[in-house]
C-alpha cells in the first residue's frame, strides 16, 4: 500500500502507521483499498478523543469514553462525574494511548472484513 494514503489520515502517528502497515502487508492491493475505505471511517482521532476529555469538566462526563465503544465504562463516568474528576483528569493524560488502543482493534476488526470482501 503507498504509504501516502496513510499519511492522508488526519493524526496518524508512526507507531498506528508501523501497525497498520504490518497487518496489512499480506493483503491484496484490493483488499487493503477497501481496509483504508473502512478504516478511516471507523479511526478515531486522538483530538476528538483529548476534545471530548475536556468536556468532562464543563458539560457531560464520559463522552470519551462512549465515543471509544466503552459504554459500560462511559455510563459509570456520567453517574460519578467522571469518577469525582479523577478519571476523568487520568483519561485526559492518557488520551493518545487511549485513542491508539481503540485504532488498533479497529484495524484487526477492518483487515478481517477487508479480506472476506475480496
Amino acid at each position: 500500500m503507498d504509504k501516502n494514503l496513510l499519511l492522508s489520515l488526519p493524526g496518524i502517528e508512526s507507531e498506528e502507521m508501523i501497525f497498520i502497515q504490518e497487518a496489512i502487508k499480506d493483503l491484496s492491493e484490493d483488499s487493503q483499498r477497501n481496509f483504508l475505505l473502512l478504516y478511516q471511517g471507523r479511526r478515531k482521532d486522538p483530538q476528538t478523543v483529548l476534545i471530548c476529555c475536556i468536556l468532562g469538566f464543563v458539560g457531560v462526563a464520559g463522552v470519551q469514553r462512549f465515543i471509544l465503544g466503552q459504554i459500560g465504562m462511559g455510563i459509570l463516568y456520567f453517574f460519578t462525574a467522571g469518577l469525582c474528576f479523577v478519571g476523568t483528569i487520568i483519561d485526559l493524560i492518557n488520551y493518545r494511548k487511549m485513542a491508539l488502543e481503540f485504532n488498533q482493534s479497529q484495524v484487526v476488526e477492518c483487515k478481517l472484513i477487508a479480506s472476506t470482501l475480496s
